[in-house]
């Protein structure tokens, strides 16, 4: 299936399932946020290679942009306008998708063609991974002692014997750097991405470094 959507180049990745809150206040943005809401669709979020989330000037024109290929819909959740041309937004990433192309519209909006990309498998956590889900509930249990529910970084409804949406909820929270956190939400094999971030967990626990 191939669509086109409205994108967002951010300087970070966003995983199916993962909790993005966002202030919006450039009018590209402003506009498609209002538009999606209005119209109940999702908007694309594509990690930037080159370029800044806010649009900078380079002499008459604007810097270049340019991002990853493979992304993830993000659905909006809530939006509370804060002020004039100040937005507030939760979403939620939905599909991964892979660009065919992507243009730029007069007002500065990237949009693209898209090809959605299959969801995960549904594939249990092995025992020997078991771990790495106790740990990741004992920190949102710490987290709900401080912070309000729209606040916490992992929402509901929490899968934890889901091997591909326990491997992006620990993706998302792992000091990394940002291209080996774009590598693993393009990875098909969910079994294979948790393997990956337990390894990165282990390693923060080895005193060796």
């Amino acid at each position: 299936m191939s669509t086109e959507t409205p994108l967002f180049p951010l300087g970070s990745v966003l995983f199916p399932g993962g909790h993005l809150p966002l202030r919006i206040f450039e009018p590209r943005y402003l506009d498609m946020i209002q538009r999606c809401h209005a119209q109940g669709q999702p908007f694309g979020v594509v990690t930037l290679t080159e370029g800044q989330e806010v649009r900078q000037r380079d002499g008459e024109g604007f810097r270049r942009e340019a991002f990853h290929a493979v992304g993830t819909l993000a659905r909006i959740e809530h939006v509370e306008p804060v002020q004039p041309g100040l937005f507030e937004i939760r979403a939620r990433g939905a599909q991964r998708f892979r660009l065919r192309s992507s243009r730029c519209l007069s007002h500065g909006l990237r949009v693209g063609e898209a090809d959605l990309l299959p969801d995960d498998a549904a594939v249990a956590v092995p025992a020997d991974l078991a771990p790495a889900a106790q740990r990741l509930q004992a920190l949102l249990a710490q987290w709900r002692e401080r912070l309000a529910a729209h606040e916490l970084p992992i929402q509901p409804p929490c899968r934890w014997d889901d091997a591909g949406w326990l491997a992006n909820r620990w993706a998302e929270l792992l000091p990394m750097p940002l291209a080996d956190r774009q590598r693993l939400m393009a990875m098909d094999n969910p079994l294979l991405r948790l393997e990956l971030v337990v390894d990165r967990l282990d390693a923060l626990d080895d005193p060796r470094g």
